[in-house]
C-alpha cells in the first residue's frame, strides 16, 4: 500500500480468468471511463473517513452514476484489501 494509492489497482493481464469483485473491473472502466484506480481510491477514502459499506456504496452511485453491482464490488473489493 502507498500512501497515494491505499489500495492499488490489480494488474490485469489479457486473457486473465477473472473471479469474485475483480471481475467487474473491466466492464466498470468501460461503462464510465474512468480507469479503476480513481474508482478504488473514491472508495478508499470513504472507508478510511468511517463511512459504512452502503454508504460508500450510495456515494458511487448517486454522486458518480454508477451502477449497484458495480459499486458494489469496488467498495468490497476496497474492503478486503484495507482489512
Amino acid at each position: 500500500m502507498t500512501a497515494a494509492h491505499p489500495v492499488p489497482a490489480p494488474v490485469l493481464e489479457p486473457g486473465q480468468k477473472l473471479a469474485g469483485p475483480v471481475s467487474y473491473f473491466p466492464s466498470i472502466e468501460k461503462t464510465y471511463g474512468r480507469p479503476m484506480q480513481e474508482w478504488l481510491d473514491l472508495a478508499a477514502a470513504g472507508l478510511q473517513d468511517g463511512k459504512a459499506h452502503m454508504e460508500v456504496v450510495s456515494v458511487l452511485k448517486d454522486e458518480h452514476g454508477m451502477g449497484h453491482g458495480h459499486a458494489n464490488a469496488v467498495v468490497a473489493y476496497v474492503k478486503k484489501k484495507l482489512a
